[in-house]
């Protein structure tokens, strides 16, 4: 099988996998507190993970480089999903990952002060054309009816960019891609079990499809995504092949959307994640 063949599929797994996320996570907060379903997720995916690496045999993290793992699990997978899910609660899956998929472009905006990366002019054009894209979703239904579940994901996506920018510096301290989705992974589960008692109460009340649904959340989404998504950018001759996928995934989460939920995006949905998703297609283009 030809490496670009191997980079399609590996990338178009990772997208199913992480679109899943946003219908699903919004079956399990039906049951779950939204930090309940945070620090349950990211056991089962730190378990997973564990297991992997165990037949991987990654190596162990330095002892002085442990705190940064917990900074790296702190942005990447605490705080992340603790705003994710809060963001969801009010959004439907559609909106979410148009939002979240700005991601990208937001470490691209960073990266030009830190590493001083240079975004050409069309890479600001699409970067404004995503910020008006974002102000018809929050205030599509009118001014005084501003959604701050939008507010919560862009924090979300924010944080996710953080944890982004933080891989180069545990990269540069010779760390592979899944040693440092594990050990931050696991950092963030630590700092998530304040809220694993509550988790647990629920848990015991949960019907099976509830707990099957933590289960693809750990395991799909937060576990085997990440895995798929390192290979992919390890084999791909350029990072771009890979991150072109995301592009997916808003489609994705909104056919799920329908399919699990019965949501039917909104018009203000659809004319706001169309300018969001033109700004990221001519971002990649500026590239």
């Amino acid at each position: 099988m030809k490496a670009k063949t191997k980079v399609n599929i590996l990338g178009f797994f990772t997208v199913l996998f992480w679109a899943m996320a946003f219908p699903f996570s919004k079956i399990a907060i039906s049951h779950f507190h939204i930090n309940s379903v945070a620090v349950l997720r990211c056991i089962i995916a730190s378990l997973f993970l564990c297991l992997l690496g165990i037949c991987q045999k990654i190596t162990i993290p330095k002892k002085q480089d442990i705190p940064k793992f917990f900074i790296s699990g702190l942005f990447g997978f605490f705080l992340y999903l603790v705003f994710f899910n809060i963001g969801l609660q009010s959004l439907t899956s559609a909106t979410s990952s148009i939002i979240i998929a700005t991601t990208p472009i937001m470490t691209s905006v960073v990266s030009t002060f830190l590493y001083n990366e240079k975004i050409k002019l069309l890479g600001w054009i699409s970067i404004l054309i995503e910020f008006v894209g974002i102000i018809v979703l929050s205030l599509w239904q009118g001014t005084l009816s501003f959604n701050f579940g939008i507010v919560w994901t862009l924090c979300a996506a924010i944080v996710f960019c953080i944890y982004n920018i933080y891989q180069r510096k545990l990269s540069s301290l010779g760390y592979q891609p899944n040693e440092i989705v594990t050990y931050s992974m696991i950092c963030g589960t630590i700092l998530l079990l304040f809220f694993l008692p509550k988790g647990i109460t629920e848990l015991t009340t949960a019907s099976f499809s509830q707990i099957g649904v933590l289960l693809l959340l750990g395991i799909f989404s937060s576990g085997i995504a990440y895995v798929l998504w390192g290979k992919a950018l390890s084999i791909a001759e350029k990072t771009s092949d890979v991150t072109n996928f995301m592009f997916v995934t808003p489609l994705l989460s909104t056919i799920l959307g329908f399919l699990f939920l019965k949501e039917i995006p909104s018009m203000g949905t659809l004319i706001g994640g169309a300018m969001i998703l033109i700004g990221l297609v001519l971002f990649q283009l500026a590239k």
